[in-house]
């Protein structure tokens, strides 16, 4: 067997254990690489940290870090209670207000899974008091994180945007972020469409008061379920919190929102002033997202210690691992060749659309079980030596790459679908399971021929 084989066979098994024995990818991916450098590639120390990835290290601390804090200050709450106040309550909005927060979370630097366990319980207890269909609920949120996830300063898309420059690959930070967001737009519209969202309108709005406005027979649906008894148009009942009357009513309800809307503190106002000063000094200024992050951190973290000392704990560090373990074992592959071999493998199938669209599969596959983040990482280096032929656009493919490995998050057995499924109340949990299954089946199966078909086809890049 050669070493280059026997190299890919590893990174195989490292996927495998990973999703079968819950260890971290990238823990695995670290002794790989010390056992393969060694063993098999000869390399000493150096060789094998000289793919260790200090630039995404301290983008991946230096935002999760920022992220932390405005967690710990309520920043982020405060965030989840303007955006539904921003849309008066509407019932059938609210998958979109959910939507547009997961995505706005992980475009200023959360990790996906934490941009979703903040919102999805949310989301989820919205969707269990107004009849939306937890599956709905549960996609838009997922989408909604990837939707953000690949923007200039998000973990994603910093970690996209790493590779690609280290690989020497033409790329397009915007087109990249576009090409995400747009994706998981479409996916989102569809799965509103068929999952009930018409029928959203026909409900009544939710007010901050915990008063919810309804109308005609979703009015009485709500009162009725409220009362204990009623006594027709105008009678009261007297065993609920709802008072009927005709053609619409107010119902008063106390578990109809959530808790009162986060006050504006300073570390809260500060927060937010830090966030959009990364914003403004990344894209603005060019400036390093990692370093930024973590400067804006530290001044939060002097003003308020309190809120620094649990924040630290809060540090994406099973990701920071994962990360960075993966791509030293990629460092290793490129250091033995393995990269340049398997690229030439793939570009050896003559037909350069063909494997093209076999990459995106196995991104799509393999990332519905295992970590997204980390088939990236091996996918985009693998795909270089192929790219390098030219007849492939290079924007086009890594950003096919990269929705294909991330639309399927959706999955139970990734973490965000873990969570949707963990966050819903009041539901079937195996029959809600089998539906998460079934739609993450459907979407391995779709997009990466869609995207391929947009995005590499036409030769982007």
């Amino acid at each position: 067997m050669s070493p280059e084989l026997l190299s890919v066979l590893v990174l195989a098994v490292v996927f495998v254990i990973a999703t079968t024995r819950s260890v971290n990818m990238g823990a695995l991916a670290f002794a790989a690489a010390f056992g393969v450098g060694t063993l098999v590639a000869d390399l000493d120390a150096d060789g094998v940290f000289a793919g260790f990835p200090g630039d995404l290290f301290v983008v991946l601390v230096g935002v999760t870090y920022l992220f932390a804090l405005a967690r710990a200050n309520g920043t982020t709450d405060w965030l989840v209670h303007a955006a539904v106040r921003a849309v008066r309550g509407r019932v059938a909005l609210i998958p979109w207000v959910m939507f547009a927060l997961t995505g706005a979370l992980t475009a200023i630097g959360a990790v996906s899974p934490a941009a979703v366990a903040i919102v999805a319980p949310i989301a989820l207890s919205f969707a269990s008091r107004y009849g939306i269909s937890p599956l709905l609920m549960g996609a838009m949120v997922v989408h909604g994180a990837q939707a953000g996830g690949f923007s200039p300063i998000s973990i994603y898309g910093s970690i996209v945007n790493g590779i690609v420059e280290r690989e020497k690959l033409p790329g397009s930070e915007i087109t990249l972020f576009l090409a995400s967001l747009l994706a998981n737009l479409v996916i989102a519209a569809v799965v509103f469409a068929v999952c009930g969202g018409p029928k959203l309108w026909r409900q009544g709005a939710v007010v901050e008061t915990g008063t919810a406005v309804a109308k005609g027979d979703a009015a009485k649906g709500d009162v009725g379920a409220d009362s204990g008894s009623g006594s027709g148009a105008g009678g009261s009942g007297t065993g609920g919190a709802g008072t009927r009357t005709a053609p619409a009513a107010t119902v008063t309800r106390t578990d109809a929102v959530p808790a009162a809307a986060v006050p504006l503190t300073a570390p809260v106002v500060a927060t937010l002033v830090c966030l959009v000063a990364l914003v403004v000094a990344v894209l603005g200024f060019d400036l390093d997202a990692g370093l930024t992050a973590i400067t804006l951190a530290v001044v939060l973290s002097t003003v308020w210690p309190d809120d620094s000392r649990r924040a630290v704990t809060e540090i994406a560090w099973p990701t920071v691992l994962l990360i960075c373990g993966v791509l030293t074992y990629v460092g290793v592959l490129d250091e033995m060749g393995t990269i340049t071999w398997a690229g030439e493998g793939v570009g050896g199938i003559g037909v350069p659309l063909l494997a093209a669209v076999l990459l995106c599969y196995i991104g799509a596959i393999v990332s519905a079980f295992a970590s997204s983040v980390g088939i990236m990482g091996a996918l985009i280096p693998l795909a270089v030596p192929f790219l390098a032929q030219g007849e492939i656009g290079a924007v086009g493919m890594v950003a096919a790459l990269a929705v294909s490995a991330t639309v399927v998050d959706v999955s139970p057995f990734s973490t965000n679908g873990a969570l949707v499924l963990a966050a819903a109340p009041d539901v079937d949990r195996e029959r809600f399971f089998r539906q998460l299954m079934a739609y993450g089946g459907i979407v391995v199966a779709a997009v990466p021929a869609v995207v391929w078909l947009v995005m590499v086809v036409p030769g982007w890049g």
